[in-house]
């Protein structure tokens, strides 16, 4: 790697004397003044990357609403509530979540198979836009608290449209084995049942297959699927205001090419306008694609460990804090905070935690010793929205960088902060 220039695929984190800097901001001073793991997000990025979806729609009555579920950091938050943007939440949290970062509740979709009834009167109570329901017998138990509060709930209807959107098992949603949506072919019914009971509004269609889409096949598969079935439900006599598209579109971790945001919505809305549903309102949902490569973990090296068979770079950011490569065996690129010259060795790059699935990054060429720091790239997404406590391990501060300025925008948590909440018992 050179000592100058940008990352491939992280146009604002480059290299300036060597060292990487998120904008203008060097992570060894951040480091040096927040501790590590860290999390640092680049402001910049997620606004360009807000920015080709916005183009991609320039003109239409679209809604971009994030889905927060990939990171619910209310500093993120507040950066997509500024910039206009709507939310896609799957909880009563989320609800809370976005609300005190400046949310405009009617642009709130409530997403998510399982939505409890206090959380739906607690969406009722706040004016959300709409409920994504995903099911027949939510549906009957959204009508019937609708009803209780006197508050008619506006609803879509999530379709399955068993689409294979050619990602990881766990995080594909759209397939018949999954547990999302209705069946594609039970949607008339179940819109007609919906249609009748007097506590719900039918206002939309959703449809949502998956997560870290790298092809635009899928989702041409999906609209046409799901625009077959609008023709369907409005002979019927329902009409159906808005389509909403889901969210899932891929980012690069390690050579991927997704379609960017304003070319893939360049083909869906030919696809829409050849169909005559060009001036619908549109709604999607991405998570991923606008805080993913945002992102960066600083980490220090704790050890290097020689082995038998593996060479062991032990840092001190874990499965805890980067939950991804031991769930998902996903890949994160790994590289040096300070660039030296030196020979590099292979390493596996681990955590403390124990468990031997505490890893970062398997068969790594690094040029590293301890005391030093690397950082862990594409890491803005499903992060520090999974982290948790295991081993009694405290969640790591967050840093939002605009340009030379670098705010904190959550305080590294304290063992006092973990034992708060609990008691001894008698």
């Amino acid at each position: 790697m050179s000592t100058a220039g940008r990352l491939p695929g992280h146009p604002h984190i480059a290299r300036k004397n060597a060292t990487l800097h998120v904008e203008g901001v060097p992570l060894s001073a951040l480091a040096r003044e927040h501790g590590t793991p860290l999390f640092v997000y680049s402001k910049q990025w997620m606004l360009d990357a807000l920015g080709a979806y916005q183009r991609g729609f320039e003109g239409r009555d679209a809604w971009v609403c994030y889905a927060i579920k990939a990171n619910s950091s209310l500093g993120v938050l507040r950066v997509f509530a500024e910039a206009g943007c709507g939310f896609d939440i799957v909880s009563g949290g989320e609800l809370a979540r976005v609300l005190a970062a400046g949310a405009d509740p009617a642009k709130v979709i409530f997403s998510g198979v399982g939505k409890t009834k206090s959380e739906m009167r607690q969406a009722l109570a706040a004016g959300i836009g709409c409920f994504n329901v995903e099911s027949e017998a939510e549906i009957d138990v959204l009508n019937a608290v609708a009803l209780e509060e006197g508050r008619p709930a506006s609803i879509s209807v999530r379709i399955n449209p068993n689409v294979d959107p050619k990602t990881h098992p766990y995080i594909s949603t759209g397939l018949k084995g999954n547990k999302f949506g209705v069946a594609h072919d039970r949607a008339v019914a179940i819109y007609q049942h919906a249609a009748s009971l007097p506590g719900l509004r039918v206002v939309g269609i959703d449809c949502h297959i998956g997560s870290q889409i790298t092809e635009a096949s899928p989702y041409l598969e999906a609209l046409e699927r799901v625009l077959d079935l609008v023709e369907a439900i409005e002979k019927t006599g329902i009409v159906l205001h808005h389509l909403d598209f889901g969210g899932g579109l891929g980012i690069d971790y390690n050579g991927d090419t997704p379609p960017a945001a304003d070319a893939l919505w360049r083909q869906l809305l030919a696809r829409l306008d050849a169909r005559g549903f060009g001036r619908r309102r549109l709604i999607v949902e991405p998570g991923r694609s606008l805080v993913g490569n945002a992102g960066v973990c600083v980490t220090e090296v704790l050890y290097t460990k020689p082995g038998a068979e593996k060479n062991f770079c032990i840092v001190d950011a874990a499965m805890n804090d980067l939950p991804r490569p031991a769930m998902y065996q996903a890949f994160h690129r790994i590289v040096p905070v300070v660039e030296r010259q030196g020979e590099a060795v292979t390493y596996d790059v681990v955590g403390p935690v124990c468990e031997s699935g505490d890893w970062i990054g398997r068969d790594r060429a690094l040029t590293v010793e301890a005391g030093e720091l690397l950082a862990v790239l594409s890491a803005g997404a499903y992060s520090m929205a999974m982290a948790s406590n295991y081993n009694t391990r405290g969640r790591a501060a967050e840093v939002l960088v605009s340009g030379e300025r670098a705010n904190l925008i959550r305080r590294r948590e304290t063992i006092e902060d973990q034992l708060r909440s609990e008691r001894l018992g008698d």
